[in-house]
């Protein structure tokens, strides 16, 4: 089935050229003039990935602290005992991202919270750094609030990320891209053959995809942190 768009997407993609891929700081810049939301739009990065998802060994699921965060507040929510549980209450903000320490995760299975947040994607886990001893607590909640995101690939192989908004400056959405791309490739997975990271694109919401030399993308120069 064809889809069809209206003037305002057809007019901001007339302005992309599909014939070739920009360079990241062209690919910032082109998302931001072709994004026509009356809202703050989010920037997003996609990235197709040389795996088979249907391999243990090739999945890649991490997470990358943005040095300019998201653009949105992030709420968490935290399941401990004892003195985690008194930090936990006092860096209480609500509920966007599940975090247990080790000692918990027991209770949230026999309460049968496993499949309701596992089906949401915030199912406390190890690897996208959800399950933390009770004296790294403080230091997680801060890096979460920064910006600090899970990335995981679909059952196609893609990387679907968030690296802010529309409002962001040219320099901000360039390091967020750019920390990403460093996460992504350090998290290569072992069974991974080949091309790993096989094209990146960059769009708003709502907006058109502008793809990016994948090379480029990849040798982006990482901000201090």
């Amino acid at each position: 089935m064809t889809v069809r768009h209206g003037k305002k997407y057809q007019t901001a993609a007339s302005k992309v050229d599909r014939s070739r891929t920009y360079s990241p700081d062209e690919a910032v810049t082109l998302v931001k003039e072709t994004a026509y939301t009356t809202f703050d739009a989010t920037v997003e990065a996609h990235l197709r990935l040389g795996i088979d998802p249907r391999h243990a060994d090739q999945q890649v699921r991490a997470t990358v602290t943005l040095p300019h965060g998201t653009g949105k507040s992030v709420r968490v929510l935290v399941f401990a005992k004892g003195d985690a549980e008194r930090i936990a209450k006092e860096e209480w903000v609500d509920f966007d991202v599940a975090i247990a320490t080790p000692d918990m995760m027991g209770d949230l299975g026999k309460a049968g919270l496993g499949k309701i947040l596992g089906r949401r994607g915030l199912m406390p886990n190890p690897k996208s750094g959800t399950v933390v001893q009770a004296a790294d607590l403080p230091r997680v909640l801060g890096e979460v609030r920064r910006g600090k995101v899970e990335f995981r690939n679909d059952k196609t192989g893609l990387l679907h990320v968030v690296l802010g908004k529309v409002s962001f400056g040219p320099d901000q959405i360039r390091d967020n891209f750019a920390a990403l791309m460093d996460a992504v490739k350090a998290n290569k997975p072992s069974g991974a053959k080949g091309v790993y990271i096989r094209s990146v694109t960059l769009t708003s919401t709502m907006g058109p995809g502008v793809p990016v030399d994948a090379t480029a993308a990849q040798n982006m120069e990482v901000p201090a942190s």
